[in-house]
């Protein structure tokens, strides 16, 4: 799998762009043409697989270009959080009931307006 990372920028109605870290560049009068170019850059140097690509504007005339080659799945990123420990676990337990329970106040508090809705 090859993750490939491009720095574009507009210059005299152009743009141009170089690979962060890396050797690869191209350049073309538009961003959906640099991003076809880019594409088959990416390609020429790893072609593992399938390709998933992410074009970010920055400001009007730079950008952020990713290129992902290979990897399989085709699914999203993921990201993961870690459980808490210690003494705080019980208190985080006892919130919601707290919630449950203002939740059924604010319930019996909405009042009959006088008319059938669906009637």
């Amino acid at each position: 799998m090859g993750v490939f990372t491009f720095v574009c920028k507009n210059g005299g109605g152009a743009w141009s762009a170089k690979q962060h870290e890396g050797e690869l560049e191209s350049s073309a009068s538009s961003t959906y043409e640099l991003q076809r170019k880019l594409v088959q850059v990416s390609l020429s140097a790893d072609s593992s697989g399938g390709v998933q690509s992410s074009f970010s504007l920055v400001s009007p005339t730079s950008a952020v270009f990713q290129v992902i080659v290979g990897g399989g799945g085709g699914g999203g990123f993921s990201a993961g959080g870690a459980a808490s420990s210690g003494g705080g676990a019980g208190e985080a337990a006892a919130a919601p009931k707290e919630d449950e329970k203002k939740k059924e106040e604010s319930e019996e508090e909405e009042g009959d307006f006088g008319f059938d809705l669906f009637g």
